[in-house]
Order: structure tokens, then sequence, then C-alpha cells
């Protein structure tokens, strides 16, 4: 039996209509993912194979909301510049990212989360960052030259990492006279450490994010890599993302992160070698 013309025509325009709505779904749908909490679904979907050593494991995960057009600005202090002894003051103009919103997406609820929300990492000499939550803020800071680097984090701390993220720079605080040779080479592969940090305590404990910021450089098999020792166990990070670590005992733990190139060799820079100590809580 034929079916009248105008029909065909309808049930075509519908299903094309239906199929352009499926395709134009956007990658990563914040509000969709909002509270997940089925990790094995997590690690099954946008992370990348474990790797499993005298019982801690480590999992890449690269399926969190995405910021692509986040762009943050370091306006003062200016970089170079000689500001006052004590407290430094910070001015960040921001834009495409809201701090103090909750992030969303799978890994909010599997990994400790600031109630506050998004927010600035700040790292003086790639000592413990501060967490900030407006754009404008003092902090204080020994006289001498140091080197600021700061990104923006998704609310449970994950750095985000293209280049209009993050800025790094040098100050110089009080009036003692700079060094003839800067702390450090800004245009250099630089490695700094980002989490963890302090202590993690009940469900935050069970899984636990190693991230850490790279400026000047790549990593890939048979390149630069991060050579992450936790407890005394050795992996070899050849993807700059963020990790997942489970299975670390009660009590203090140690990580210790090391930029080295191709052949293992530690890459010169200051901070291309860090060790430092977090506690889980039993």
């Amino acid at each position: 039996m034929k079916r009248p013309l105008w029909l065909l025509c309808s049930t075509t325009v519908t299903l094309a209509l239906l199929a352009s709505c499926e395709t134009s779904k956007p990658a990563t749908d914040v509000s969709a993912n909002a509270g997940g909490t089925n990790p094995s679904a997590t690690r099954a979907g946008g992370s990348g194979e474990s790797m499993e050593s005298n019982g801690i494991r480590l999992t890449p995960f690269g399926d969190s909301p995405k910021f692509p057009e986040a762009q943050m600005q370091l306006r003062a202090p200016i970089a170079g510049s000689t500001v006052p002894s004590g407290e430094v003051a910070f001015d960040y103009q921001i834009s495409n990212f809201l701090l103090t919103k909750m992030s969303g997406g799978p890994h909010m609820a599997e990994m400790a989360n600031s109630m506050k929300g998004q927010h600035i990492h700040n790292i003086v000499d790639n000592e413990p960052y501060t967490a900030h939550y407006e754009t404008k803020f003092s902090k204080p800071i020994p006289d001498g030259q140091h080197v600021v680097l700061s990104f923006l984090s998704r609310s449970y701390h994950e750095s985000l990492k293209h280049r209009g993220a993050y800025d790094l720079r040098i100050i110089n605080v009080g009036n003692a006279p700079a060094p003839a040779t800067p702390i450090i080479d800004t245009k250099a592969p630089n490695l700094f450490y980002s989490r963890p940090k302090d202590t993690y305590s009940g469900a935050d404990a069970k899984r636990i994010m190693l991230d850490f910021y790279l400026v000047n450089t790549t990593l890939e098999p048979g390149g630069n890599r991060v050579r992450a020792t936790i407890n005394g166990t050795e992996f070899m990070l050849d993807r700059w993302m963020p990790y997942m670590m489970e299975g670390l005992p009660a009590g203090e733990n140690t990580v210790k992160l090391e930029l080295v190139d191709a052949s293992g060799n530690m890459i010169p820079g200051p901070y291309n070698s860090v060790t430092r100590k977090f506690t889980v809580a039993p």
C-alpha cells in the first residue's frame, strides 16, 4: 500500500532533525554529569589504562568538564617588577570561567571537592598552593626573588591545562637587589607540584588525585616523561593528565615527581624534582 507523499516527506524531515540534535550534542555535558557516582563507569569512559604495582593503582582520566575558552590574566604584580615587603597584592582577570561554581562531571563526587567551588591555585616557589575564590587577594611573601605560577582549577582541584589558563612569572619582593641570574628560566621545561595535599579521610581517601603542572614541555612515549614515585613504587607517566590513585595505606604517604628525558635523566630546573607528603586518615 503506497503512503501519501506528504507523509513520507514528514517522516524524512523528522528523522533528519533527530539526527541533527544527536550529533550536535556537546562533547562534555556538565549538567548531565553533575553528581555522577558510578566509579566503574567513570573509569571505563574517558580514562586510559590503569597501572598497578605493590597494591597501588594509578589511572589517568580525561573526561572532566572542559573549559577550552577559559582565560586567565594576572594583571598585578607585573612580571619582573619589585613590590614592597609584606603582603603582596594579586589581581587577576578571568573570562569564560566562573569562580565559586561547582564543576560538575563524574569525578566531583569521587574525589576531594572544595565546597567553595572553582578557584585559582597560586603557587610561590613550588611550595604548596593557596586556593583563592576571588580575583583579588593578598598573601605574605618573604623578601627576595620569587617564582609565581597561577592556574585555574576545577572545584575538585584538577588544573586547566591549556595555554590561556595559567601564568608563570618572576617577581621581586622588598628592597634586596635581584640576583644576576633569575632563579628560574621561565622559557625552559618546568614541572610544578599541585596535588595531593594535606589530609584525606572518609570517602575522599578512596581515590586521591595526582595532578601536576607542566610549562614549556609535553609528555609522550619516547620523549619527556614524569617519573612518579609513590611510597617507593615507581610509575612512568607519558601523558599530561590527572591520575586517580587507589590503594594507598592509612597514615603518611609520599609522592616524588621528577621531569625526565627519554633516557630517564633529570631535566635541569629548580623544581623538576619535588617530594611531598600527605596523610590518609585511618
